[in-house]
């Protein structure tokens, strides 16, 4: 089984978002760009909730605590949208 680890270039600095998009800045000097599109929770945040949040995950992740996200570098440099959340059943 082929795992990925995370290299310690690959640690949070800052998060910062565009008009459409969110910027990662890592420890190496990359910064990361990807669309709001990809992640509803952040795109549908206000400007305050984006603003919060907080480096998790041995400074390989992002937490945003008023809206329940989290991305993980890894995931960020793969290009992985979020998961569709499964729609809910009303009965």
């Amino acid at each position: 089984m082929n795992t990925s680890h995370p290299n310690p270039g690959e640690h949070v600095r800052h998060v910062y978002f565009t008009e459409d998009a969110l910027a990662v800045d890592l420890s190496d000097g990359r910064t990361i760009f990807v669309p709001l599109t990809w992640y509803p929770r952040l795109l549908d945040a206000t400007t305050e909730q984006r603003a919060h949040w907080k480096v998790s995950g041995a400074s390989f992740g992002i937490h945003w605590p008023d809206i329940d996200e989290d991305l993980s570098t890894e995931s960020l440099l793969r290009g992985a949208p979020a998961a569709a959340e499964p729609a809910h059943s009303y009965r």
